[in-house]
């Protein structure tokens, strides 16, 4: 679960505006967080031409389109009407004509560089549309400029929104300008939460940990900061502090599906696998389509011995992740358990040709095979774990009586041999029958194999 799941990079937010203080801001609807208004420089009335003073005021009723025909009259007169083409933008952002409202505002600031608004409208439209590069050069230019209303807030902004444009590109000029935002708007959590996501993704936990507590005592009732600091307890395996976290998330996100997911994972990691069961379950219930919660849940029922209810969780994971070798690998081991054989093969066949360099999944397999009385898959399964894990006296063991059941005398000789030599009195058992298969099969040392009784 990420920090935010309500977008953190909404706080990137296109600021439209019109000259007029009463005009209406139309930020994108996928925008989460408040929009702050932010106005073109004042011109004085007689400096407006006739077609621009109609423009604006059929703004302001939102009557885009004949808005639209006066501003374009407007600029067939003057091309280098600034605030005309400053209008378009705005326009043409709201009626979501993207690439049309970049050209607006590229001809405004050409018009006239020094204006912040159109420079930081700029800017943000070319992160939205993924030109990084370009958004810098104008969201730099408008730190550098004053806005004509809310001078600390709208700069905030700015440097904000540098800060996640460079967040991959450049995270210690993103990390440095998050911190000119939070010294112009020290009551918003927001550079906080941004910071908090660069020291995450750099590994720096502890200085993750810090900002995201900032950010949480500025704006108590935000699920953002709970989550990003549940995120980071959970990787520091501070489990008692990812816990805490993440309850506070429940409360105050009750429908939130992935936290009670990862509640119960850090509950199971802290031996509570009673609770973590009602919590995954309370979990997978709110998100039924989620396969990877009901792999989670899965896990906690086979840690607790529920094999049967394990089962039935892994085979929705399985249904929603059908190329997840994970999800057939834990169906096959829980099948396994329940001495379901000849379906348990398929699943750990399946989850090996999916993950072929995952040796775990060769020692369930190679149990299974010898169950079905397939020893041939189950020699090979134990030699392809061979190949990424030590032997051990077990895999001799399992190797022997497979050829011995294969008749494949030399080899199964040779494996009894070694599974004597490292048990160590480990398997009593089959100590014993390794014993008497080596007196039965390799005769001619029967005073050898029957003096080590």
């Amino acid at each position: 679960m990420r920090a935010g799941t309500k977008s953190r990079v909404g706080f990137l937010l296109l600021l439209v505006a019109v000259a007029s203080a009463t005009s209406p801001l139309h930020a994108d609807q996928e925008s989460k967080p408040t929009v702050r208004h932010h106005q073109v420089e004042v011109q004085t009335d007689d400096s407006l031409s006739p077609e621009l003073k109609a423009a604006e005021a059929a703004m302001e009723k939102q009557d885009y389109t004949g808005a639209e025909t006066l501003l374009l009259k407007a600029i067939a007169s003057n091309e280098n009407d600034y605030r005309a083409w400053f209008d378009l933008g705005y326009i043409y952002t709201a009626t979501r004509h993207e690439q049309e409202a970049i050209v607006a505002y590229r001809k405004s600031v050409a018009a006239k560089p020094d204006v912040f608004e159109s420079n930081l409208n700029l800017g943000i439209l070319l992160a939205h549309a993924g030109e990084n590069a370009d958004a810098e050069k104008y969201l730099k230019a408008a730190t550098q400029l004053k806005p004509s209303a809310n001078v600390e807030q709208g700069l905030a902004h700015a440097w904000l929104s540098l800060g996640l444009v460079q967040e991959k590109s450049d995270p210690q000029q993103a990390l440095a300008a998050y911190t000119e935002a939070a010294k112009l708007a020290p009551n918003d959590p927001e550079p906080h939460l941004s910071a908090g996501h660069v020291y995450e993704t750099q590994n720096k936990l502890d200085d993750a940990v810090r900002e995201y507590q900032v950010a949480a005592k500025l704006d108590p009732k935000s699920a953002e900061p709970v989550t990003g600091l549940a995120n980071v307890y959970s990787r520091q395996k501070n489990f008692l502090q990812a816990e805490a976290q993440l309850r506070k998330l429940v409360a105050i996100e009750p429908g939130n599906s992935a936290a009670q997911v990862q509640l119960g994972r850090v509950l199971a990691a802290e031996g509570k696998n009673e609770e973590a069961t009602r919590t995954l379950a309370a979990g997978t219930s709110q998100s039924s389509s989620d396969p990877r919660a009901a792999l989670e849940l899965g896990t906690v029922f086979v840690n607790a011995g529920k094999y049967a209810e394990a089962e039935e969780q892994f085979r929705i994971a399985v249904d929603g992740l059908p190329q997840d070798a994970e999800a057939h690998y834990a169906l096959g081991s829980a099948l396994m358990q329940e001495k379901q054989y000849s379906e348990a093969q398929e699943e750990l066949v399946l989850a090996a040709n999916l993950r072929p360099d995952l040796p775990e999944i060769y020692g369930d397999l190679a149990v299974v095979a010898a169950e079905n009385k397939n020893y041939q898959l189950a020699i090979h399964a134990v030699d392809q774990r061979a190949k990424f894990l030590p032997e051990t006296p077990a895999t001799y063991f399992l190797r022997a009586t497979s050829y011995d059941n294969l008749k494949i005398t030399a080899k199964a000789v040779e494996n009894y041999q070694r599974f004597l030599a490292t048990d160590g009195g480990k398997m009593p058992n089959q100590e014993w029958q390794a014993r008497h298969r080596l007196i039965a099969i390799d005769p001619g040392n029967a005073s050898k194999y029957a003096e080590k009784k």
